[in-house]
């Protein structure tokens, strides 16, 4: 069993499974923001979008970790602990984005207001995905 294997495949699937939770759930949010615009007969924010697409790039972020892994000297253990790890925290951070940015959809379909306050917290979550991806980075080359 290629346990250093399964640990390089976990670090962009698991990463990939919390862009998939993120995008639905932001996505449903949008749709249902929309749907309130438009039975208002109000303009519907295109702008919602942006929290919707928010949670695919820690995708990336997952992609660019298995590829350094793969090439990477580390043991098995030591890429098994760090793909599903790392996988995991990159994933969670995506789908709590996607949590967050269905919030800012519907507050933005409710009130046209707060885009940037909103965006600065989805922000914030995306920026756990990119300090467990560098420091695992600079760890997966070091062992």
């Amino acid at each position: 069993m290629d346990l250093g294997g399964i640990g390089v495949a976990a670090a962009f699937t698991l990463a990939a499974l919390g862009s998939a939770l993120g995008t639905g759930t932001a996505g449903m949010a949008a749709i249902g923001a929309w749907k309130k615009c438009f039975a208002q007969n109000k303009a519907a924010p295109f702008i919602l979008l942006a929290f919707v697409g928010a949670p695919l790039s820690q995708t990336f972020y997952g992609f660019i970790l298995m590829s350094t892994m793969i090439t990477s000297e580390a043991g098995d253990f030591a890429k098994l602990g760090i793909g599903v790890l790392s996988g995991i925290a990159i994933g969670f951070s995506a789908w709590f984005q996607g949590k967050a940015g269905a919030s800012a959809s519907d507050a933005i379909g409710e009130t046209g207001k707060g885009f940037a306050n909103y965006i600065a917290v989805v922000g914030v979550i995306e920026s756990v995905a990119l300090f467990v991806m560098v420091l695992m980075l600079i760890s997966v080359n070091s062992i």
